[in-house]
């Protein structure tokens, strides 16, 4: 259930967009172990002459560069699995964009149950409901 927010350094194209949002979806189940189905990624699209890295923008480096922002509910990962995620993710979006600055971002916001869900209803909510209706 996580919500995956991405920007891109490259000129917006459903189909690498449609790529890019399969691929973390399943690097996303596979390394944090998220149900796929209910994984939404947004991708956005940033001019790489306003992108900057090292006080250059991207375009005059000629790289591409990502950021990739995800919210999960917190203690549901090891640190393990969340620095095999980050590792897996960079490689992808390399990839995915044809090589990317080494200034290019995988953050994981690890947020509490209580505050975080999705359908108006908490995860902490689905989590107790799903207890009692296995009792």
């Amino acid at each position: 259930m996580p919500i995956i927010n991405i920007a891109v350094s490259t000129a917006p194209d459903a189909d690498r967009s449609a790529r890019i949002a399969a691929e973390i979806t399943e690097l996303t189940h596979q390394h944090l172990h998220k149900d796929p189905t209910v994984t939404a990624v947004a991708i956005s699209h940033i001019d790489p002459n306003h992108w900057f890295a090292g006080g250059q923008s991207l375009a005059a480096q000629g790289t591409e560069s990502f950021w990739l922002d995800i919210k999960v509910v917190d203690g549901t990962n090891t640190k393990g699995e969340l620095a095999d995620y980050m590792a897996a993710v960079f490689s992808a979006m390399g990839e995915a964009l044809g090589g990317v600055h080494s200034e290019s971002y995988v953050h994981v916001h690890e947020v509490s149950a209580a505050a975080y869900g999705f359908g108006g209803v908490t995860q902490e909510y689905r989590y107790i409901k799903g207890r009692l209706d296995a009792a």
